[in-house]
């Protein structure tokens, strides 16, 4: 309960930062714009391990406004480990986060701010994603599992823009598995969960980051650390096939008692003796992943390191 004591009336901004130098400095010129009215405001800005001039931009932009604090981390450990970073250093109850490459315009904030009235966490739903078929389809793939996750309706509205309540991360301040996922984390903490519709404009410099394969690796590691429902899903075909295997036993005990003959053909056996094989491989392999999260949870890696800050301590 100490963080949320200790939380001061005002905005504090999470920007995860990759490879982002030619968009970071007008993004927070225009959060700057937007937040001048806001009587307490921070920004975070988390360089995730960036191999080009990042961490210089960051270091200027820090020195530009006072308000503005940043962190490299030792590595790069992935957006989602970056964010978790950037909230658990945030001072004041409401907590924003942005990507770094503009293509949600800051103006669009005070939109998911005002929907804090009634719900916790507010997503900025995009009116039309501006990506390929492919990255389309591995969004959606993602969306589909995060509803797995998060229990909840409004996972197909998540966005990388978000506004909640500061006081939702007691829900997670004692993890530190090394895979992180904010979303999942924050339904941990309440379902009142909310969207509104905002602008969603094309990148203006560089490229993303994240291609259809990172996209459903994300979905994959997704569902194995934050639901349990593969496992359902391992138990029904398991128990459907073991309902196949009893009427093929039937069938043949059937026919050798009504005609005295057995069901002839290798085809036939070679067919059902390959269709438990692939059920009994499927369900090992989901199980294996779960293993695999178990070991590496059991590692207690960390999610982030911190190499460098710049800009205002924490009070």
């Amino acid at each position: 309960m100490g963080l949320v004591k200790q939380l001061k009336p005002g905005i504090s901004v999470v920007i995860p930062a990759y490879n982002s130098e030619l968009t970071l400095e007008e993004l927070v010129d225009r959060l700057d714009a937007v937040l001048k009215g806001y009587p307490a405001r921070e920004a975070i800005i988390v360089d995730d391990g960036s191999r080009d001039g990042t961490w210089a931009v960051i270091e200027r932009i820090a020195k530009k406004h006072r308000w503005v604090r940043g962190l490299t981390l030792m590595r790069n450990y992935g957006q989602h480990n970056a964010l978790l970073c950037g909230i658990r250093l945030a001072r004041y109850d409401v907590t924003v986060t942005i990507d770094d490459d503009l293509q949600h315009p800051p103006e669009e904030l005070p939109k998911l701010l005002a929907g804090l009235e009634t719900a916790d966490v507010v997503y900025g739903r995009p009116e039309t994603e501006q990506h390929g078929v492919a990255r389309d389809l591995a969004s959606r793939l993602t969306k589909l599992s995060l509803r797995a996750a998060m229990g909840t309706k409004n996972a197909t509205d998540v966005s990388a823009l978000r506004v909640f309540k500061t006081r939702v991360r007691e829900a997670f301040a004692d993890y530190h598995g090394s895979y992180v996922s904010i979303d999942p984390m924050l339904a941990w903490g309440t379902h009142r969960f909310s969207a509104v519709t905002v602008r969603h404009q094309p990148r203006p410099r560089g490229r993303s980051n994240y291609t259809w394969r990172r996209l459903a690796l994300h979905a994959l590691n997704l569902i194995t650390t934050f639901s349990s429902w593969p496992l359902q899903i391992a138990s029904l075909v398991g128990f459907g096939f073991t309902l196949f295997g009893l009427a093929t036993l039937a069938y043949v005990l059937g026919r050798y008692v009504l005609s005295g003959t057995t069901v002839p053909g290798f085809p036939f056996l070679a067919s059902i003796i390959a269709i438990f094989s692939g059920a009994q491989l499927f369900a090992l392999g989901i199980i294996g992943e779960y293993l695999a999260r178990v070991h590496s949870h059991s590692l207690a890696r960390p999610p982030f390191t911190v190499r460098e800050s710049v800009g205002p301590d924490p009070d």
